[in-house]
């Protein structure tokens, strides 16, 4: 068992309770700029998810040239589903490379340091899942904002959980 692999599948699963609340939100409050967040509306900060595996696991950790997602290419939460598909794909080519090489690093550049930078695989996945349950929590602060009451999309018990 490839436990990187089983916690990732739950990831995609409270992922999926996100998608459905996002899918309760009128297509123009999907994309309505709010101020007080970075990123400006749901939409927005749901394609930054994506491009922060893209950039991390993707561009940094397997060092693909990828295009990242931008938001004039995401008008619905269909479409968000689409992305994060290709996501889901980065996902398991990063595991399946560094398979049982969790501690291995991985030297490279980032954009806001002038000196490489060298992170272990381990830190990059856990980067990315938890700057993603990070902005998940944003977005259902900004759905309560646009006047949306959404459900518990954090917790999800095995017996839920749909194969």
């Amino acid at each position: 068992m490839n436990v990187l692999k089983e916690q990732y599948e739950l990831v995609k699963h409270t992922r999926e309770l996100l998608f459905q609340f996002c899918e309760t939100l009128d297509t123009a409050d999907y994309t309505k700029e709010l101020e007080g967040f970075g990123w400006g509306s749901v939409r927005n900060l749901h394609v930054h998810i994506a491009e922060c595996y893209q950039n991390w696991l993707g561009r940094f950790g397997l060092r693909e040239s990828l295009l990242l997602i931008e938001p004039s290419q995401v008008q619905s939460v269909s479409d968000m589903r689409g992305a994060f598909k290709q996501v889901d794909l980065l996902v398991h080519r990063f595991l399946d490379e560094f398979e049982g090489r969790y501690n291995a690093k991985v030297e490279g550049t980032v954009p806001w340091q002038e000196d490489n930078t060298e992170l272990s695989v381990l830190w990059l996945f856990t980067h990315t899942l938890t700057h993603e349950f990070h902005h998940k929590g944003q977005i259902v602060t900004m759905g309560r904002q646009l006047g949306y009451i959404p459900t518990d999309t954090d917790l999800i018990l095995p017996e839920e959980i749909v194969k």
